[in-house]
Formats: C-alpha cells, sequence, structure tokens
C-alpha cells in the first residue's frame, strides 16, 4: 500500500529505450531525467511482444500474449479478459484514456451475449475498460472517436482531413508533400507545434486532471509517438539534423545465409529494404530523435502542472513504452523482433509514499515486465490483485527497496508473424508463424516454429552480433532455455472463471457433500 490516490499511466509508442538520456541516450530528455530521479528507474524491463497490440493487451491485462491470445494488431481482446479498467471499475473507480490503446473489441463475442454495441456496457468492452476521454490512435485520419479533427479545423485547419494534409504533411517548396515518404521527414510538419499530436493530447490531460479537483483519478495518457511516419513540427524537426544520430549496429550474419531464415524474410519487407540504406537511417533518424524530444518537453508541462497543483504528493506514475524501432540497426526497420532494441524498454515508477523515499534515483537491475503493471497499479492503491488471473508482480516491493527471494531471473516475449510478408516468402502456413524469447541475463533464446532457434551470449556479446543458435557446443544451453520456455507455458494461468482461494475451499470437500468415492 502507499499514499497514491491518483494514477497516471503514460505510455509512448514505439520509443526506444537507448535514446532517454536517464539511460544513457542520444536524446537529451531532461524532464524524464528529472521524473527518474524522483522514481526508480528499472534497467531490465521488458515488453511481452514487439508489436503494439499484443504488447499492450499484455499492459492491460497483466498477462502474457499465450494466455490473453490477442497476438498481433487488430486482432480482438477476448471479452473473456479483464483489463485494468474492468479491475478499476469493480473498485469504483474508473480507468480514463486520453490516446491510443490499439484494443480491438471482440464483436462477436458482444453480438452472441446480446451486449449492444453503443449500451453503456458495450461501450466499456469496446474500449477494453477505459472510458475513452479522447481516443486517437495516429496511424490513420482521427474519427468520432477523437475530438483531434474537429479541433485542427478549428484552430484554421481547413480541410475535411487535416491530419493527412497539415499533420503528416509538409512543404517542399510550393508542393505540399506526404510524411508517409521518409525522404520528406526532414522538413517541418505543416501543423504548428502548439497543434501537434503531442501537444493537443497533453492539453487534453492536462484540463482533464485540472477538472478532477481533490477526486481521485487515474488517467492512461498513451502518446503515439514517435511511431510513424516520422513527422515533427518545428522546431522539432531540425534539432538533431546535422548533428551525431549514433552507431549502426550491423553483425556479420545480418543478411548472410549464416543469418536465421526468419530475419533473411523479414529484410523483404518495406521498411526493411529502405532501412537497410545507411543513408535513409541517417536521414530518419534525427527526425526520429526529435520526436522523443518533443515528447521530453511535453512532460515536462505535466510534471510541472501536477506540481503545482500539489498532486505530485499522491500520484503514482509510471512511464513506459509498447516496444522500441530499430531506425536501421541490423539493416531492419519497425520493430517485432526480439533483439534488446526492441523488447528492451524504459520503465520509470514515481512512487509518492514515504516508503520509497529510500530507492529515489536509483536504478533498479531486476527483470521487470509488462505484466506487472496491472498489479503494480492495483496495489498501490490498495487493491486486490486476482492472482488466478494476473501474471504480472506488483513492483512495490522494489520500489520500496526490497526485492523479494522469489524474484524472477528471466524475461519472456512472443510473436506471431502470420500477418506479414515473411510468412509467404517462408511458405508457411497461419498456425506455423509463433516465436517465443527467453532472456535472463547471460543468455538470450529464441525458439522458431518450424526452424533452429536463436541463441544470443549477452555476456561475451551484448549486442546480440553472434548468434549460436543450432551450433555445435550450445546444445545444452538451449535445451536449458527451451525448459525455462515450457516451464512459464505450463505455469500459464488458464483457469480463470475460479479463483486460487476457492481452489483451496474445494479441495479434498467432496465427502463433506455426501460424495463417497472408492469406501471399502
Amino acid at each position: 500500500m502507499t499514499s497514491a490516490r491518483n494514477v497516471l499511466f503514460v505510455m509512448c509508442d514505439q520509443l526506444r529505450r537507448d535514446h532517454l538520456s536517464c539511460y544513457g541516450g542520444r536524446v537529451h530528455t531532461p524532464h524524464l531525467d528529472a521524473l527518474a530521479a524522483r522514481g526508480l528507474r528499472f534497467d531490465n524491463a521488458f515488453v511481452q511482444s514487439g508489436v503494439c497490440g499484443p504488447s499492450r493487451m499484455s499492459f492491460y491485462t497483466g498477462r502474457y500474449v499465450a494466455t490473453h491470445g490477442a497476438t498481433w494488431n487488430r486482432v480482438p481482446l477476448s471479452a473473456a479478459e479483464y483489463t485494468l479498467g474492468d479491475y478499476l471499475r469493480a473498485a469504483g473507480r474508473t480507468a480514463t484514456l486520453a490516446g491510443k490503446t490499439h484494443v480491438l473489441p471482440d464483436s462477436e463475442a458482444l453480438a452472441r451475449f446480446g451486449v449492444e454495441t453503443y449500451s453503456e456496457r458495450g461501450v466499456l468492452m469496446r474500449e477494453g475498460g477505459f472510458a475513452s476521454m479522447d481516443r486517437y490512435d495516429g496511424h490513420l485520419p482521427p474519427g468520432a472517436e477523437s475530438g483531434y479533427a474537429d479541433y485542427l479545423r478549428a484552430r484554421g485547419y481547413a480541410s475535411a482531413d487535416p491530419w493527412t494534409d497539415y499533420v503528416i504533411a509538409m512543404e517542399d517548396g510550393d508542393k505540399v508533400v506526404s510524411g508517409w515518404h521518409m525522404r520528406n521527414v526532414h522538413l517541418p510538419s505543416r501543423v504548428r507545434e502548439e497543434d501537434s499530436e503531442t501537444a493537443y493530447m497533453t492539453d487534453r490531460a492536462l484540463a482533464w486532471i485540472a477538472g478532477q479537483g481533490e477526486a481521485r483519478w487515474m488517467l492512461h495518457l498513451s502518446y503515439v509517438k514517435p511511431h510513424w511516419p516520422y513527422v515533427a513540427p518545428a522546431p522539432w524537426h531540425a534539432l538533431y539534423r546535422g548533428r551525431d544520430t549514433g552507431p549502426i549496429v550491423r553483425g556479420a550474419q545480418d543478411g548472410t545465409l549464416d543469418e536465421h531464415p526468419v530475419l533473411r524474410a523479414y529484410r523483404t519487407h518495406d521498411e526493411c529494404v529502405s532501412f537497410a540504406r545507411e543513408e535513409v537511417a541517417r536521414h530518419v533518424r534525427p527526425a526520429y530523435m526529435g520526436l522523443v524530444a518533443q515528447l521530453d518537453h511535453h512532460i515536462g508541462r505535466l510534471v510541472a502542472a501536477l506540481d503545482s497543483a500539489g498532486r505530485m504528493r499522491d500520484t503514482l506514475i509510471v512511464f513506459t513504452t509498447d516496444h522500441g524501432e530499430f531506425t536501421g540497426d541490423r539493416g531492419l526497420g519497425e520493430k517485432e523482433l526480439f533483439y534488446d532494441e526492441i523488447v528492451r524498454v524504459p520503465l520509470i515508477v514515481v512512487d509518492p509514499s514515504a516508503r520509497a523515499d529510500a530507492t529515489r534515483g536509483a536504478c533498479d537491475a531486476n527483470f521487470v515486465e509488462g505484466v506487472d503493471i496491472v498489479p503494480t497499479i492495483l496495489d498501490a492503491l490498495g487493491l486486490a490483485v486476482p492472482a488466478h488471473r494476473v501474471e504480472g508482480r506488483s513492483l512495490l516491493p522494489l520500489l520500496h527497496g526490497v526485492t523479494p527471494p522469489d524474484w524472477r531471473d528471466a524475461a519472456f516475449a512472443e510473436l506471431d508473424y502470420g500477418f506479414r510478408r515473411a510468412r509467404t516468402i517462408l511458405g508457411r502456413g497461419v498456425r506455423e508463424c509463433r516465436a517465443w524469447m527467453v532472456r535472463t541475463r547471460r543468455w538470450k533464446y529464441v525458439r522458431w516454429q518450424g526452424f533452429r532457434p536463436q541463441l544470443f551470449d549477452l555476456e561475451a556479446d551484448p549486442l546480440e552480433l553472434v548468434d549460436h543458435g543450432g551450433r555445435a557446443g550450445y546444445g545444452a544451453i538451449a535445451d536449458e532455455m527451451q525448459a525455462r520456455l515450457f516451464d512459464m507455458l505450463a505455469a500459464s494461468k488458464r483457469r480463470t472463471t475460479v479463483d486460487d482461494d476457492e481452489v483451496a475451499r474445494r479441495t479434498d470437500g467432496h465427502r463433506r457433500h455426501g460424495v463417497h468415492i472408492g469406501i471399502w
């Protein structure tokens, strides 16, 4: 239990851990650095998938991809799954959303059970349990779910589709060009900085928080940046142009016949074909870095407002991202795969409790995962964590300077690439495209369905440049890691309709009900 009355859960989209200066990264992020100084920064935080949808569903349910089942973007989250919003609502609280979730409703189940789509219950189930203040996923023109388009038109951006015509568009001389083409990302967005996506959603969050007064609140503020299109408004578009954008990581196996077959297939994807060219990576990286710096600026506005209102003393703050981004490393674009650039993410937690004073400004090296956020928030608010469903663990002991003796020593992630071109390149069926990662301090093992595994010795090779999967001399290590994976999957919490206390009450209880089996 902490002194938290409120929760601010901030998630970015496709933000690389190594771009934050508090993680030794390449972008100056003074406001996030200051936030880390007021809380605990986790050095080994991992997401459960390198894809937006499944990763976020693990954050929202506290469950691994293998159990919540939403394995890819636009795969509905089962109506049987409980989310953070459901747990809070059962306790008389509301989880409010500003921004992106990637939740897709289980419309088939809603229809089966006769839940009206636009009833109060139907809307909550369609939104994954969140009360949507402004749902904005940011990869297509916003619809009625967001007020952003109307806001832009009211601000003078005259267009039926101001997102396409202004937010992700630029002016190149007398031509209007699109940010979907990465060749244009050195140009500023046609939208003013104060009207950009990040500024707009921050403004919405600030106004909403101010409107709560002394009432308790929980806000999930979910930014769409620095996810593509890599379009930044002035002055952020030029902040890192012409400056050092960091090394481009490449290994001797990359793109060769010695490379894993699935990785070779991924190289046929459009984003990988483009980012394999160093000039493309060097051209895009400054825009991406500028978007990170812009996020930091607006998060600074949030923290300043909370300070001014006295809310930092009673608000639990969680800052993270759903996964990282390659930006040309390994000759790859986008995300999905299991390299640390993708699955190892920033995580900063500020607990207002005095019990957390001992860890303020510290860095914790324990393995933590996206599934830990739900139990952490519930625990901080003094609410019970449903142990028969939630697979993560509360981070409060770590925040209070105590590492439980049975804390995990590995992290897990999963990929379903059945929706991707790589599947057809490899001639795989849609149910033959699964992969699972086990990552310990020394080893990273990836089990690919139908192919040899990947295996990296992180102690000798922290950049994961040499894949030992299938090589002689590493079989025992691979077997040990596969056994870890089996144990994790075997321990999955699939019995979710009966809690553990009921199981304990009913154990060996048949005689109490007049059932006498096998008596002589």
